[in-house]
């Protein structure tokens, strides 16, 4: 059935996405300034970017986001992977329900309270606060959000194809690599992605599980930001919405090629 958009639904749209995006347009357009006033528009330059690339505190700093977000995003994935495994295939096991809620408690728990906790934890254990407790702080709360992924795919897995690849004589293991794995890996590298998106954005739970040398990029630039925005912040800013976006219109063409080629793959096995 067609339905028609009034003026007042073109309206509100209009106004959702520039309450939304208009911000980060603004902040992408004045990276590009020529002055250092961030307010004044000075015409089109690209020095804040060179100046960006030859500031070493926020170069250390994006180094050690980059890295905590790759080796965070990676664990976090594998873990969140096998939760989601132990969730969706057996629904009935000792500690099922506590096990649930700990997984997903990150979810709905209060950044301030994750933070204080792990940070007391770090203490109590005796750890260092640096690249490995900021670490093990971001694959703590990422992993449930790689679980939820995961898990979302494997309720609508057809079953069926495991239990006729065992049935050939093929082993659980092979059976999980040969075809669970290629059926859910865009969930995983969905869940990968989004893992790293929130490690890399990251200011709460890192500022209190991060020490000396351990400065991430949303803290750097928080830091800064304090004492006033600065042209190379937006150019950083910037480069960080670059490779998000980058990011996300890669998994969505991905994604699609791979719906693409299943559909083909369906209609050749019915002609056959």
């Amino acid at each position: 059935m067609n339905q028609t958009w009034s003026r007042f639904n073109i309206a509100s749209v209009v106004l959702g996405f520039a309450f939304l995006y208009l911000p980060i347009v603004l902040l992408v357009i004045f990276s590009f300034n020529e002055s250092r006033l961030v307010t004044v528009w000075g015409g089109f330059s690209t020095k804040w970017y060179v100046s960006l690339f030859n500031n070493q505190g926020l170069m250390d700093a994006a180094w050690v986001t980059l890295r905590v977000g790759v080796l965070s995003a990676t664990v976090a994935t594998v873990l969140g992977t096998m939760a989601a495994l132990a969730l969706t295939r057996y629904t009935r096991f000792r500690g099922r329900i506590l096990f649930s809620g700990m997984v997903f408690a990150p979810l709905v728990m209060p950044e301030v309270i994750t933070g204080l906790s792990l940070l007391l934890l770090f203490v109590s254990m005796g750890l260092d606060r640096g690249f490995l407790t900021v670490t093990l702080a971001h694959i703590t709360f990422t992993m449930c959000f790689v679980a939820v992924v995961v898990q979302s795919r494997l309720v609508s897995f057809d079953r069926s194809l495991e239990e006729a690849a065992m049935d050939l004589g093929a082993p659980p293991v092979k059976t999980f690599f040969a075809i669970t794995l290629p059926v859910i890996l865009p969930a995983i590298v969905s869940g990968w992605m989004l893992a790293f998106t929130l490690s890399i954005d990251d200011l709460v739970i890192a500022s209190f599980a991060s020490g000396p040398g351990a400065t991430t990029l949303p803290m750097k630039i928080y830091s800064q930001v304090r004492l006033g925005v600065t042209p190379e912040i937006n150019a950083a800013c910037t480069i960080l919405i670059a490779i998000v976006a980058t990011g996300v219109i890669a998994a969505s063409i991905v994604n699609k090629r791979r719906e693409v080629q299943r559909l083909r793959d369906e209609q050749a096995a019915f002609r056959q």
